[in-house]
């Protein structure tokens, strides 16, 4: 079969992946935001020829959103599987984006799938649900917003098979845009280009580098017919800062490029 999902591997993340799904083991994917986590995701899914049930965690995510609740219908009260339980009974992969956004009274749910029980406990229908087979749960953050408040517990990690990500190389990104999006390679290797030339403000003057999924947008914007100096602004400089003065030296720097 041939995957609808583009992936370029960076070193050999689908093997240990695919190995993790086989012997049925947790993963945890950790890495800066847009460097192509969730596409891995989706590749591997797909791959692996089993659904995926995407969770974006938020502060406000409780352990109900993620198991499920009781229910009022015209019938009466009912269960409504979350789609955690979903996952776990359909032999899905559940893939947790940004896991340490969500309360850590939350995540605990998560353990006792997450070592060689591999159950989910329905404390509030009495079930004790072992996983299918297939089940598989996948976890990812961004070590870069860990602070004291923010941080994956011990306990929790400890659990997992963790897979580093880091933005690809110059030719390998340089392929991703073309890819993605048709565009030239002289175009994508500017891109490119400034983009790293970004990464490198990342600590002084910007809170968060340019990821390679905003070049991608940089890239469908400039394919499209938008000067190219305009798309590095709204999909670059724009989306990066609100500071004037950083503006200005990002605008340069575009300059210096297109």
């Amino acid at each position: 079969m041939t995957n609808r999902i583009h992936y370029l591997p960076q070193r050999n993340e689908v093997e240990i992946f695919t190995h993790a799904a086989g012997n049925r083991l947790p993963v945890l994917l950790k890495g800066p935001t847009g460097c192509g986590k969730t596409r891995f995701v989706q590749h591997m899914a797909e791959r692996l020829a089993r659904p995926l049930i995407t969770i974006a965690c938020h502060d406000d995510l409780t352990a109900a959103d993620l198991v499920g609740r009781h229910l009022i219908g015209p019938d009466g009260t009912y269960w409504q599987d979350g789609p955690l339980t979903r996952a776990v009974r359909e032999g899905a992969i559940c893939y947790l984006d940004e896991v340490v956004e969500a309360r850590k009274d939350t995540t605990v749910v998560l353990h006792p799938l997450s070592d060689h029980r591999r159950e989910l406990p329905l404390e509030r229908t009495g079930e004790l649900l072992p996983a299918h087979p297939d089940f598989m749960l996948v976890i990812s953050y961004n070590p870069g917003y860990q602070n004291l408040m923010k941080g994956l517990k011990p306990s929790t990690r400890q659990r997992f098979v963790a897979l580093a990500f880091d933005y690809p190389t110059p030719e390998r990104e340089v392929v991703i845009l073309c890819q993605e999006t048709g565009i030239g390679k002289e175009t994508a290797t500017q891109l490119v280009a400034l983009g790293n030339d970004l990464r490198r403000l990342k600590d002084r003057d910007l809170e968060e580098a340019a990821s390679t999924r905003l070049l991608i947008y940089c890239a469908l914007m400039i394919g499209s017919g938008v000067p190219a100096g305009d798309a590095c602004r709204v999909c670059l400089a724009e989306a990066l800062s609100d500071d004037a003065d950083t503006l200005a030296a990002i605008d340069r720097l575009i300059g210096s490029y297109f």
